[in-house]
């Protein structure tokens, strides 16, 4: 009888331990060891510094959903870097943005594939028909102009420094 209390037991942490495991390898929610921000710096085809940027990181499904659109603005510098697990084409949308931004595609090399100017929304709009895509990696978003400002471009290149 004692064993048998052990063995359910033990079943039961297995399964507790294997559901935790799920819902943090499919992103349901971050895990609490992830890295929620990285400094970003944009080189150019020389090697020299183009842009710095503070980013936070969006690394799972909710937080890339969710983007910049719980956000009122950007600062010069700040933005938002998403993570996704391969390159592929990707489809970035305006949902309930409400200021401009650059939206910055990046490839598995962490080489700049298309940089697209995005609008915000106009009152009665929700900005799911503002459609920017590009492949893409990685996808960094400043405020609008400021890839024009350091002379972004195609075929730069980023380097990525998670914060601890």
């Amino acid at each position: 009888m004692v064993l048998e209390r052990v063995w359910k037991g033990l079943l039961l942490v297995v399964a507790v331990a294997i559901l935790v495991a799920a819902v943090f390898q499919l992103g349901i929610v971050s895990a609490p060891w992830s890295d929620d921000a990285a400094d970003v710096r944009v080189l150019g085809d020389d090697g020299d510094l183009k842009a710095e940027v503070d980013v936070e990181v969006a690394d799972t499904q909710q937080e890339r959903y969710t983007g910049l659109s719980d956000h009122e603005s950007l600062e010069p510098g700040d933005g938002m870097l998403f993570v996704h697990d391969d390159e592929d084409e990707r489809t970035y949308v305006m949902r309930e943005m409400d200021f401009d931004i650059d939206i910055v595609f990046v490839d598995a090399d962490r080489e700049i594939t298309s940089i697209q100017h995005a609008r915000a929304p106009e009152p009665g709009e929700d900005g799911e028909n503002l459609r920017y895509t590009g492949d893409a990696q990685y996808v960094l978003e400043v405020p609008r102009g400021y890839a024009n400002e350091t002379e972004m471009a195609v075929g730069d290149t980023l380097e990525i420094d998670y914060e601890e």
